[in-house]
């Protein structure tokens, strides 16, 4: 483990609140809004007083947020109107269900939920007293002329609802997935398990299955923009809910076949392959753990636009390593549902899924490349469903009680910090966090530019104790201090931008590799009491010019250099004095006259109690 996650630094506690900004520098000062959710409920999406930008540095650890520093576009974050979630809210009282749908839907009277994945026919979430797909014939007979395909099943709940939502929010995307072909398509002849039958006229017939789907959904108003052939295509053993084993060859035959065919059709939606964990998960048995690489590895990947995943084994940054392995390929988080034990008191319930989703899905899949946030079921009951097979413990965003009330859970407000400020088309900008997936105690974040210029910044408070910290954008900063395990949304409509540009590091090497990782959750650290003479050294690779060095300690709070000095070199043996100074906080500018050299060293040239730690090093020029 590395040495800056070895020890427990005390922190006292500050005060809930703002620091204070001179009335003048207030009166024209840039300011943020802020809404606040808190694990014990007394803030729901809760608008704080604002807070206005400063100009004087900040001791405590600083997100920089840098909007010259772009990532990827973003589509949407939302659940799914699955069947058992259509039954619940076609069964409200019209007043109650047009609310419901407003505090959902809705981007300034509710949440603005902006993508949905719809089921294509039956999944483990089916009010109905059995499965079913489209295409449902007898025992022994097959359809391969799709003669008795029909979506009539729709037309009574599902349907409707999702026109509701498009109307609510026009910028809504639909997501679509199968978690079966109709039964004579499959080895088994059900729904539940088997395989799809390796024969070219099943692999062209489920595609054309697939094709009429979006075609009729289209023409009943609600176009499909993305379609997996799968829903967890490595999942072997469904729980009595439908299901299917396709490996990876079996996939590709079948985008082989739908490629062209949807191309034609419906030139809109994107083929997302996979659409499954992070990880092989242990049930799976012997998956094909490479499952995603293969595919866009394989001559199919012309039709794919990218790569589906789901949270329930693996983590995050699975996204990332395969978004470097194929960066023409997007990412999209497309399922996670939350989970209750059945004794798990409410509170309980709240705290643990809102903590966890914080930092998995609302951060972690967006800081490693996915262009949407995906939860499971929309809306469920008091129990858990109406469920047929499958997950016990489910959670959704919303409850229906037993009284026909609806209660809001603690993924309508994760999935609220972000669809109801992150728009559709934002584009994630550079932030540094500090927080990890795993959990570290530390702050956790992830910012956004909207195509109206705002900004969207989303923290988390992974402590259960208050943590202060600081927000800088441009010249401009701010202190805040959230409760423990707190998630919050900070925007702002200034454009404020520093001016200077980031120099990457790109072939840069180092003994304090996690320096210099572009990635302040990790970090160097001395290992010891600081003591003049520690240094940390960097060959940058070639020359490069810079007029900044930012030494960031992040959340290691004290663990800043007392006071430094900033050399540099050409050849890595003569070196050259920049600058040197004493640190104050927990990122310290170093300002120099321009400069062009191939190595830079920052040595310790005091003494403290506190392990001297770099979570990132940055160079602006």
């Amino acid at each position: 483990m590395n040495g800056c996650y070895m020890r427990r630094t005390a922190i006292v506690a500050l005060v809930l609140g703002l620091t204070a900004v001179p009335t003048a520098e207030a009166s024209n000062a840039p300011e943020a809004r802020v809404w606040v959710t808190t694990p014990d409920r007394a803030e729901l999406l809760h608008e704080r007083p604002r807070v206005t930008f400063g100009t004087t540095p900040s001791t405590h650890p600083t997100i920089v947020v840098d909007p010259d520093r772009t990532y990827q576009s973003m589509d949407g974050f939302g659940a799914s109107i699955t069947d058992s979630s259509a039954e619940l809210l076609a069964s409200l009282a019209p007043a109650v269900r047009a609310e419901t749908m407003r505090k959902l839907f809705d981007p300034v009277r509710g949440i603005g939920v902006s993508f949905l994945r719809q089921p294509v026919g039956s999944s483990d979430f089916t009010a109905a007293r059995e499965h079913y797909t489209y295409d449902d014939v007898p025992a022994g007979q097959t359809d391969f002329g799709l003669r008795h395909f029909s979506i009539r099943h729709d037309e009574a709940k599902i349907l409707p609802l999702l026109r509701e939502a498009k109307r609510l929010n026009p910028r809504l995307k639909v997501m679509a997935t199968p978690w079966s072909p109709p039964a004579w398509m499959k080895t088994n002849d059900s729904l539940i398990g088997g395989q799809l039958k390796d024969d070219p006229e099943i692999y062209d017939a489920y595609a054309r299955y697939l094709v009429k789907f979006v075609q009729a959904y289209t023409a009943a108003g609600v176009p499909i923009d993305f379609l997996s052939v799968q829903n967890e295509p490595q999942n072997r053993k469904p729980d009595a809910y439908p299901g299917t084993d396709l490996p990876v060859a079996a996939q590709l035959e079948v985008i082989d076949a739908l490629g062209p065919k949807l191309r034609t059709a419906s030139p809109r939606t994107k083929i997302l392959s996979y659409d499954h964990n992070w990880a092989t998960h242990p049930n799976d048995g012997t998956a094909e753990a490479d499952y995603p690489f293969q595919i866009l590895r394989s001559k199919a990947a012309k039709w794919i636009a990218g790569t589906a995943y789901h949270c329930y084994h693996g983590d995050p940054s699975a996204q990332t390593a395969l978004h470097n392995a194929f960066p023409d390929k997007g990412i999209w988080f497309t399922e996670c549902s939350g989970s209750k034990g059945v004794t798990d008191p409410p509170a309980k319930v709240f705290r643990d899924t809102l903590t966890w989703h914080a930092r998995n899905v609302v951060l972690g899949t967006t800081r490693n490349w996915a262009r949407s946030a995906v939860n499971w079921n929309i809306a469920l009951d008091s129990t858990g469903g109406p469920h047929l097979g499958g997950c016990g413990t489910c959670t959704g965003l919303v409850t229906v009680q037993p009284d026909g009330s609806v209660t809001t859970d603690a993924e309508y407000y994760t999935i609220g910090h972000l669809a109801k400020f992150v728009r559709p088309g934002a584009r994630r900008i550079a932030s540094t966090s500090f927080g990890t997936t795993g959990w570290n105690g530390q702050i956790m974040d992830a910012a956004f530019r909207n195509p109206d210029g705002s900004t969207a910044l989303v923290v988390h408070n992974e402590n259960d104790d208050p943590r202060t910290f600081a927000v800088n954008a441009g010249d401009r900063t701010f202190e805040y201090t959230l409760p423990g395990g707190a998630l919050a949304t900070f925007t702002w409509t200034a454009d404020l931008r520093t001016k200077l540009d980031f120099v990457p590091l790109t072939g840069a090497t180092s003994d304090a590799a996690l320096a210099i990782d572009d990635d302040a959750s990790t970090c160097w650290s001395s290992g010891g009491a600081q003591v003049p003479g520690q240094f940390v050294q960097v060959d940058l690779g070639r020359r490069k010019r810079f007029r900044r060095v930012a030494v960031d300690s992040g959340g290691h709070l004290g663990d800043y250099a007392r006071s430094w000095e900033l050399s540099v070199s050409d050849d890595g043996t003569t070196w050259r004095t920049l600058a040197s100074g004493a640190g104050a906080g927990q990122l310290t500018n170093i300002d120099v006259r321009r400069t062009s050299a191939r190595h830079l060293r920052i040595t310790s040239t005091g003494a403290a109690s506190n392990w001297w730690s770099i979570a990132d090093l940055r160079l602006y020029n």
